[in-house]
């Protein structure tokens, strides 16, 4: 396209907006059922299917580990997986700002290509609206998941029970402390990257072997704390977690320790909590250690009958502190 930025037409419905998909949306969501350009997809399911749906709001738009549209596909892939599904596929609707340079606008589009092509989803179908400038910032993205089930009894909130395990898929704060430091202009000694990725295809693997996981959830806003406890809540059981067990780069540590920010309450985009009996919990870290985005994974806990409704960490001194949710904003506009 020669246009420089992104013009209010874009989103009129006529002739620039025919262009826009034309020459720049199709060129990168390579899907049959997306070039029928009708007002809705076709889908062939068979059997009980995850949905999901999120907006993403990110800010800034591109960051060490990804940007806007890798993250679209990431956040809403990974939440149809967390219920045992094999992402199949997403919609995408582009809010943009007039004014938006165009070859941002490209390079978001391209990410969220590729993050889909790799993921194994097909983008089917979508929408595009352009608001006046000042009226929103830069581009917000809503993309909705669907996926197939693949194992008898769905992994969910409400299934942990005493003396299941407690592991995480790897360390926790990476993206949150992100965002941050680049929001800010902040630079640590050691570089924080987000950990934002596709988990989908870790997770499967995981099921193939082990299918009675019990839960699978991804702690992002909130962070680890806070959906351990939507997790205690939901289950109506005590989580009792090590400290001197949990997964976080000396990076984020030492971040987090300058901010005087706590990691268990920063979000995580490409890292899962796994709760599943105590007997599989062994071969659970092995197949999770053998991919490359499990390989920090750990075992950080136990569910327990006591405190129900609860997170309670033990100190590496012996001491106990719980865990409540997260109170107000720690770090907004993180997704």
């Amino acid at each position: 396209m020669n246009d420089a930025k992104v013009l209010l037409d874009y989103g009129s419905g006529g002739r620039a907006s025919h262009r826009l998909i034309g020459e720049l949306l199709l060129s990168h969501f390579r899907s049959p059922e997306l070039a029928r350009l009708n007002d809705a997809a076709v889908l062939d399911l068979r059997g009980p299917v995850a949905v999901s749906t999120d907006s993403f709001t990110v800010d800034p738009i591109f960051f060490p580990g990804g940007d806007i549209g890798s993250l679209a596909v990431h956040g809403t892939v990974n939440d149809v997986a967390m219920l045992g599904a094999r992402p199949l596929y997403l919609t995408c609707a582009l809010i943009l700002e007039e004014g938006l340079p165009m070859a941002d606008l490209e390079r978001i589009v391209t990410s969220l290509g590729q993050a889909a092509d790799a993921a194994g989803v097909a983008v089917v179908t979508g929408d595009t609206k352009v608001m006046p400038r000042g009226q929103a910032d830069k581009i917000f993205i809503n993309t909705t998941g669907i996926g197939q089930i693949m194992v008898e009894t769905p992994p969910s909130g409400d299934r942990a029970r005493p003396g299941d395990a407690i592991l995480v898929s790897g360390s926790m704060g990476d993206h949150g402390l992100t965002i941050l430091s680049q929001r800010e202009g902040l630079a640590f000694d050691a570089p924080v990257e987000s950990d934002s990725a596709c988990l989908s295809h870790l997770i499967l693997k995981l099921l193939e072997a082990l299918p009675d996981v019990h839960v699978l959830r991804d702690p992002t806003r909130g962070g680890l704390a806070t959906t351990l406890n939507e997790i205690a809540g939901q289950s109506r059981a005590g989580c009792l977690i090590e400290e001197s067990s949990l997964p976080v780069k000396q990076a984020v540590k030492a971040g987090c320790s300058f901010l005087g920010l706590d990691p268990l309450y920063l979000a995580n985009e490409g890292k899962f909590i796994c709760i599943l009996p105590e007997a599989q919990a062994d071969a659970a870290l092995s197949i999770l250690r053998a991919d490359p985005l499990g390989k920090d994974a750990a075992r950080i806990g136990t569910v327990t009958a006591e405190n129900p409704g609860k997170v309670v960490m033990r100190t590496p001194l012996g001491g106990h502190r719980m865990l409540s949710m997260l109170e107000g904003e720690q770090l907004p506009r993180i997704c």
